[in-house]
This record gives C-alpha cells, structure tokens and sequence, in this order.
C-alpha cells in the first residue's frame, strides 16, 4: 500500500508525477533545482522527461522518515519496470530545491 508523502512540497511532487503532470512538477521546484540519480548529476529536464514524463512514471511511497523528505518507493516506468528507489528532498522557502535518486 502507499502512503502519502508527509511533506507538502514532496506530496505535490509526487501527486505531479502519478497523474503525469510536468508542469504541476516544475511549479514545485525552485528555479535552480538540481536532481541526481545514483550518485550522477543530471540535467534535471531532460532527466524528467526520459525517466518520468514520456514513459508513464509512477511512484508509490513504501517507507519516509518523519518529515517526508526521504522516501523508499516502488517506482515503475515503461522503460525499466518496477524497482526500489530512494528519494531525497533539501526544500528551499517550501519549494524543493534539490532531488536526489537511485535504486535503493
């Protein structure tokens, strides 16, 4: 079962990306956020649009800390399925600033 991302900025995120909502997405970020996947930064655009936006990404919250900004999840997409990740947020003025990824 998933659980709803305790955070406000993490769960607008989130809910962005369930219901395939890029722009939804970018709004929650601040202007400069950086995002990396498994140690590699990443251009956090082109990042999205190939792992989340064009092939049907979805994240369900299986495990956060108390204040919602690490999360293990079961994220799918049409390129590689189903697998474990790990998500991590630094929010800045209630935006998320940073995103850090990687299989878990």
């Amino acid at each position: 079962m998933s659980e709803a991302p305790v955070h406000p900025a993490v769960r607008e995120l989130v809910e962005a990306i369930n219901v395939g909502d890029r722009p939804r997405f970018l709004s929650a970020l601040t202007p400069d956020a950086t995002l990396s996947d498994d140690g590699t930064q990443q251009d956090l655009e082109e990042w999205i649009d190939r792992e989340i936006f064009t092939v049907n990404g979805h994240l369900d919250v299986a495990e956060q800390d108390a204040d919602g900004l690490s999360l293990i999840a079961r994220y799918r997409n049409d390129t590689w399925g189903e697998m474990r990740t790990r998500w991590r947020f630094t929010i800045v003025d209630g935006k998320i600033g940073e995103i850090a990824t990687g299989q878990a």
